[in-house]
């Protein structure tokens, strides 16, 4: 994501479950985001244990989540689970392209013929990111020999 992209911050958060966090985003939008892959890495091993994971606190400015072990996780990160947290898989796919190829929204824009405007829509979940929009996302990657 980019400054352009619109700014938001974690300004709650509190342990739902064993792996679990409930997340509330300065636009109002509330999740409860499954951090069970996240917690199975090795480098987040201390937070399989309950009191650890318990302890999460916000991080500076609101753009992470961090543990006294030194665990932290970014606010971008966490904005993707909170996609897939909130039915928004599109979004997620869109936004993750994005980031994959380091775009801004003019970027974005220009490379599908879309307006700036609605790259930030996609973005931010706004609105529903059309299936030829997520197709012309994978056809720009080819056509670039990105495609994985």
């Amino acid at each position: 994501m980019s400054m352009t992209d619109k700014m938001r911050a974690i300004v709650a958060v509190r342990p739902s479950g064993p792996s679990s966090l409930s997340v509330e985003w300065s636009d109002g939008t509330q999740a409860d985001i499954d951090l069970t892959s996240v917690v199975a890495d090795r480098a987040f091993a201390a937070l399989r244990d309950p009191e650890e994971f318990a302890r999460v606190e916000i991080g500076d400015w609101g753009h992470s989540l961090a543990w006294p072990s030194s665990a932290e996780l970014g606010a971008d990160r966490l904005w993707l689970e909170t996609l897939t947290a909130t039915g928004h898989h599109d979004a997620r796919a869109f936004l993750e392209w994005r980031m994959r190829h380091g775009l801004s929204l003019s970027k974005a824009a220009e490379a599908l013929g879309v307006s700036r405007r609605m790259v930030a829509y996609y973005s931010n979940g706004e609105k529903l990111v059309p299936k030829p929009i997520l197709l012309a996302c994978k056809g720009w990657e080819v056509s670039k020999g990105l495609a994985a």
